[in-house]
Order: structure tokens, then C-alpha cells, then sequence
């Protein structure tokens, strides 16, 4: 029993020890990512404009017709897409061929895919620049490549070749560090179609199968009626438990809170439950902008202000914990279940529950519109319990290690201070990676 105690000691403190950076949430869901197909010709000018948007700013246009769809962005085009020839503006006029879809994609929603092509009739071009400005300031991939044209013979600051197939598919980072290149410069002179261009990025590892991973997916097949729905909801539990172990929910916030305070089961499992409330209620409230208030804030800029008060928090949470700690050492008071209070546990609980999973959200809209949501909003509780219910073990297991295992005197005075300092920092992390994205 003692060898089992100092096996999960050692675990708990690789945890508190290590502060996880705090990676950003896959907004992919949220995304409008589009890229600039550039030909340069001896007599015109053609640009392809491709257009992936995700299921969130679909599910906002749930309203409008393909053709009112089409019409949008058209308009978005007609603003956003400036050509620039041998130092002059040169309109673009909308060629035919103009293409719209909407491929599914997780939870039961739909993307939109838009195709439209432009043209501009030119006579011996020399200089040529584009600069994309649609959609500014919605996150995504934007991408300019150069293509070969007839008659000429150009060399461009972009490059040539496309890693995401005409956006079907992703680099695995373009979730966390999205390519964001809206401008081309290309010079020309008559040829026979050479281009020389940059070398791109063409053999990145890429995403696939957007149509349904992981908790949306079973989502979607709860909704679909393809099996039992126990198993569909032991099933959003442990997506939600293994959400639980990616960067940024609160392992080690939680880990150290507990041994900073000498927390007791009881403790524990009362920050879970916070966990699950705090999510849930997270999902809602963005469910909620997105359906009633997207005019005013769109919901994928509310991610930076929730990382932001939950670094806050946790900041000020692991300064209690330090000050109440040299406190009682300097009057060499053990009464340590004194430093748990009912606001801190609320506190600790809230900070590592405040961002919820993009995944759930698609999965209330995907409820929403398929008319199942009550079953939408089931499995969405059932997995915030999941989530909870990891960080519920963990603080278990880090209680259950403190009353095993017997430290040095030294050590164990020594212990909550640095578990109390760990807090900090890695509130601190927190709130420095959110602070540049909400300036």
C-alpha cells in the first residue's frame, strides 16, 4: 500500500510541478478560411476565390437561401478583394461558374463551401498584387498561391503549391496557428507560362474526416438513431473525461489547490461538481450569443476574455492560498482545512470549468437544429461530468497520497507554499498568453 501511495504522490506532483502551457481551444468550428487561386495572363488577370466556412457561421445563416448565401459573400468578395495593376486599382468582375455547397460536418450541422471566380481584362501587365481583406478579424486559414498563367513569365512572393487541397483538408496546426497570408506581389514579363514562386509547405501532416470526431460525432449518431442511447451517453462521458486531459483544465490548478490546502475527498468532489455546473452553464450562455446576440459579439471572442478571467482567478486564488500559508507559519498555526472555504472551492471549481468545449457548443446548435434538444442538452451535462469526473479522480488521488505517505518535517511545512506558488504561475501563464489576444 505505502509503494501505491508514493506511486501516485509521484504522479500528483509531476503534475503540480509541470505547468502545463495553456494551449488554445480548436476553433475550427468558429472558422472562415479562404484562399486566393492568382493567375497572371498577358491579356487579363483571374482570380479563383475559395471560400470554407465552418459549422458555427453556417448555423447563423441557418435562415437564408444558397442564392442569399451566394449573394452575401459575393458582396464580401466585392469589397475585400483589392488587384492592383502596374500601380493602379483594376476591378474584378465575377466570371460564371460560382459554386456553393454545404458538405456536412460535425454534429449534424453543415458547412459551406462557396467557389467564385474573377476576371479582369489587362493588356501586358508588368506588376501585379492582390490583397485579400475578407472577413478581417474572423480567425482561420487565408492563403494567396500563384498559378501559372499564358503568355507570361512571372516570379512571385507566394508560393505555388496548396497544402490544404483547395481547404478539404488542414495542417494539424492550422487549429492552434492558423497560415495568414492575404497579399501577393508578382512581377511579369512575357513568357511561356514559367512561374517561379516560393516553396511551399507541401508535405505538412494534414486533417481529415471533419465530419464527425469525437463528441459531435456521437452526437450525431445519437440524433441519427444508430444505437442505444446508454451507450451514447457512456460514450459523451468519456469524451468528456479525455477532454479533461488535454492542456488548460485545470489539472494542475486543481492538483495543487488541494495539497496547498490540505483539501479532503469532500473538498474534492466538491470542485468537480463546480466543474460541471461552471461548463454547462458556459455552453448556454454561448449558445445563447450565438443565436440571439451574434450581431453585437461573435462568440469566438469571448474564448480570449474566458482565458483572461480564468488566469484572473487563478492568479488571485493561489495568492490567498501563499498569504494564508506564511500566516500560519509565522504563528505556527496546523489547523489547515481553515484555509478551504466554500468561495475558494466555487472559485477554483468556476476557473477550471469557465471555457467551455467548442465540441459542446457545436453540439447544442446541432440540437437546435435538428429539433432533439433535449437529447443535446443530456449528453452535453453528461459530458461536463465527464470532464469533472477526471479532475475528481485526480484531486481524490492527491488526497488519498497526502494522508499515505509521510514527508519530512521541512518538506511537508514546505509543501503547501509551493504548490501555493504553482498556482500562481500558472495563473500567471494563463493570463499572459490571454492578454495579447483581447488587446
Amino acid at each position: 500500500m505505502r509503494r501505491l501511495a508514493l506511486v501516485v504522490v509521484l504522479i500528483a506532483a509531476a503534475l503540480v510541478v509541470a505547468v502545463p502551457p495553456a494551449s488554445a481551444h480548436p476553433l475550427g468550428n468558429f472558422s472562415i478560411n479562404h484562399l486566393d487561386r492568382l493567375k497572371v495572363s498577358s491579356d487579363r488577370v483571374d482570380v479563383t476565390y475559395i471560400l470554407d466556412q465552418a459549422e458555427i457561421p453556417t448555423f447563423q445563416e441557418r435562415g437564408l437561401s444558397p442564392a442569399q448565401v451566394l449573394t452575401r459573400k459575393r458582396a464580401e468578395v466585392s469589397r475585400g478583394l483589392v488587384l492592383t495593376v502596374d500601380g493602379r486599382r483594376v476591378p474584378l468582375q465575377f466570371a460564371p461558374g460560382a459554386q456553393i455547397s454545404h458538405p456536412p460536418g460535425q454534429g449534424g450541422l453543415k458547412l459551406t463551401r462557396v467557389v467564385l471566380p474573377l476576371t479582369a481584362r489587362v493588356a501586358h501587365p508588368r506588376a501585379v498584387s492582390l490583397h485579400d481583406g475578407t472577413f478581417p478579424g474572423r480567425i482561420g486559414w487565408k492563403a494567396v498561391i500563384a498559378v501559372p498563367g499564358s503568355g507570361t513569365d512571372v516570379r512571385s512572393n507566394v508560393p505555388s503549391t496548396d497544402p490544404t487541397n483547395g481547404l478539404r483538408s488542414y495542417p494539424k496546426s492550422s487549429l492552434s496557428s492558423p497560415l495568414d497570408e492575404r497579399d501577393a506581389a508578382l512581377s511579369v514579363k512575357p513568357g511561356n507560362g514559367a512561374l517561379t514562386a516560393p516553396r511551399g509547405d507541401g508535405h505538412i501532416a494534414t486533417t481529415h474526416n471533419r465530419s464527425g470526431d469525437g463528441f459531435a460525432g456521437v452526437f450525431a449518431d445519437a440524433a441519427a438513431g444508430k444505437g442505444v442511447l446508454v451507450f451514447f451517453l457512456l460514450a459523451a462521458f468519456g469524451w468528456g473525461a479525455i477532454h479533461a486531459l488535454s492542456p488548460g483544465h485545470g489539472k494542475t490548478m486543481v492538483a495543487a489547490y488541494l495539497v496547498g490546502t490540505r483539501g479532503t475527498a469532500r473538498h474534492a468532489v466538491a470542485l468537480g461538481a463546480t466543474v460541471t455546473i461552471t461548463h454547462t452553464i458556459g455552453v448556454f450562455t454561448l449558445g445563447v450569443v450565438t443565436l440571439l446576440l451574434s450581431a453585437l459579439i461573435l462568440p469566438e471572442q469571448l474564448y480570449p476574455w474566458l482565458n483572461l478571467a480564468s488566469g484572473v482567478m487563478v492568479v488571485a486564488i493561489g495568492a490567498t492560498v501563499l498569504r494564508k500559508r506564511v500566516h500560519r507559519h509565522q504563528h505556527h498555526h496546523h489547523h489547515h482545512h481553515d484555509d478551504l472555504t466554500t468561495k475558494g472551492i466555487v472559485a477554483m471549481g468556476a476557473s477550471a470549468g469557465l471555457l467551455p468545449c467548442p465540441s459542446a457548443l457545436v453540439v447544442l446548435l446541432g440540437a437546435i437544429a435538428q429539433h432533439q434538444v433535449a437529447l443535446g442538452l443530456l449528453m452535453i451535462v453528461v459530458f461536463s461530468l465527464g470532464l469533472a469526473g477526471t479532475l475528481t479522480v485526480l484531486g481524490l488521488l492527491v488526497v488519498f497520497a497526502q494522508g499515505r505517505v509521510h514527508l519530512s518535517g521541512r518538506l511537508a511545512t514546505a509543501l503547501p507554499a509551493i504548490s501555493a506558488l504553482v498556482i500562481v504561475s500558472a495563473g500567471l501563464v494563463l493570463t499572459v498568453q490571454a492578454v495579447p489576444k483581447v488587446v
